[in-house]
């Protein structure tokens, strides 16, 4: 999560209410298609995005990085809009776009001038239906996606250690699976299963459309309709995805990699929120929201525990970070991550951010911290917000995960709720170590263009 400083709040929160918390209006189709709108006429902009229930957590051994490659397949072409016309088209008319695949979706968008919405939603309503998949154009495209699986993820020792940590955190959740594939499935990878998969997700009753920008929530539903209401729903087959194994122990594991600084990766299995939602009885619906406080008192800027203490104070990481979103369809991890300074090692950071998890445990924040805390969270979802952008992503993601998006308007309220025993509380519950999977990235000697491509990298954020 990104955090500002706590001063802008008050700035940001009375810009914000100009525009940013305007109402969310929300159609449904007889195809089963989702449409949600929201006013922002800040700028003559419109951002359209189309989210599809469909990721690298819906795939399964065999067919890793399907989605993925589904991806970079929707921009190869329809027979009324040829290889390459989809973005040429959007260029033409002064757009940008682009797409995304994660964990839980597969996600489309185009930012225009607001009269051109229209051509946007022909060419995603062309594509979502009739697309050609050709051989020729499959063959090229998997080799680009391997090679951005060498560059993006072999070729960098955190990234690697990233992936083998989430492979050993999970054993039976599909979280296990990176998002670009195993190499292996990437080169057994035929186009008919892409055509399979396409035809079983890519349908209107599994997607969800948003726009957002400058303009008239009935003009934009009179437009979707033309282009989307006509199109076939599919019948879509029900996810049978396992849940994960209760974990009995600690696990461990050393990645040898050609890298120049050791690394440090603990993942902690935590709920979200959606299970605090479909399993009361287990988890408590203001436990995720705890959480993300808690990721804040460890990593909210330079004040926070591990840069005051970690970095600066006893000098034990060059770098210390944490990350925990709220927002997936099934547990996640909470991630803390770092590289120890020199003199030190993976041990000893590891001792050290224990030591900071215990003293939360023993002891709860000072009201001072954790109002410090609540601001940093608040400030950076105000400021977030102020993006066209990113109004539309949240609203796509709370909805693709099997939320709603009138989640995004009790965030504030739910962080700012949030007590100092209940950071202490989730802490005790979850930071234990049948929860914990280490992992440690242990450098090995690197060519010289293996440094340069390493510097180039920069640190992956999680």
């Amino acid at each position: 999560m990104k955090r500002i400083p706590g001063y802008f709040l008050g700035i940001l929160t009375i810009f914000s209410c100009i525009s940013l918390h305007a109402e969310v209006h929300e159609y449904n189709f007889d195809n089963g298609l989702k449409l949600l709108v929201k006013e922002d006429h800040r700028a003559p902009i419109v951002v359209s995005q189309i989210w599809y229930k469909v990721g690298s957590s819906y795939e399964h051994d065999g067919i890793t990085g399907i989605s993925h490659a589904l991806e970079h397949m929707m921009f190869k072409g329809t027979d009324k809009h040829p290889a390459g016309e989809f973005s040429r088209i959007i260029a033409a008319n002064g757009g940008r776009e682009n797409a995304f695949t994660g964990d839980d979706f597969t996600a489309y968008f185009q930012t225009m001038e607001k009269s051109r919405l229209a051509i946007s939603f022909e060419l995603e309503a062309d594509r979502m239906r009739n697309l050609t998949l050709p051989a020729e154009e499959f063959k090229k495209e998997i080799e680009v996606i391997k090679e951005e699986r060498r560059l993006r993820t072999e070729d960098k020792p955190q990234r690697y250690t990233y992936e083998v940590a989430m492979a050993t955190a999970f054993q039976t959740s599909p979280y296990r699976y990176p998002t670009v594939g195993w190499m292996a499935d990437l080169d057994r990878m035929q186009v008919s299963e892409l055509k399979d998969w396409y035809q079983q997700w890519y349908a209107p009753n599994n997607a969800t459309v948003v726009v957002v920008g400058d303009v008239e929530p009935q003009e934009v539903y009179a437009l979707a309709k033309k282009y989307f209401a006509g199109l076939p729903a599919e019948k879509i087959s029900s996810n049978m995805t396992l849940p994960e194994t209760p974990q009995l122990g600690i696990k461990r594991i050393t990645v040898k990699r050609p890298a120049e600084v050791p690394y440090l990766l603990m993942a902690y299995k935590v709920p979200v929120l959606k299970t605090s939602i479909d399993l009361p009885d287990q988890v408590q619906e203001w436990e995720p929201y705890a959480l993300d406080v808690l990721a804040g008192v460890l990593d909210g800027g330079g004040s926070a525990r591990f840069a005051s203490r970690l970095v600066r104070g006893k000098e034990i990481a060059a770098s210390v970070g944490a990350g925990y979103s709220l927002g997936s369809r099934l547990d996640n991890v909470f991630i803390i991550s770092g590289t120890p300074s020199r003199g030190k090692s993976t041990a000893d950071l590891e001792q050290a951010i224990k030591q900071e998890l215990t003293a939360l445990r023993e002891n709860p924040v000072d009201a001072k911290e954790l109002d410090r805390v609540k601001a940093q969270v608040v400030s950076s979802d105000v400021y977030e917000k102020d993006s066209v952008f990113y109004q539309g992503m949240i609203l796509g993601l709370l909805e693709t995960v099997g939320l709603s998006w009138r989640h995004a308007d009790e965030y504030v309220a739910r962080i700012q709720a949030i007590t100092a025993e209940q950071v202490q509380a989730v802490t005790k519950k979850y930071f234990i170590d049948d929860r914990l999977t280490v992992a440690m990235l242990d450098p090995q000697p690197m060519q010289q263009q293996q440094r340069s491509a390493a510097r180039a990298g920069g640190r992956h954020a999680h």
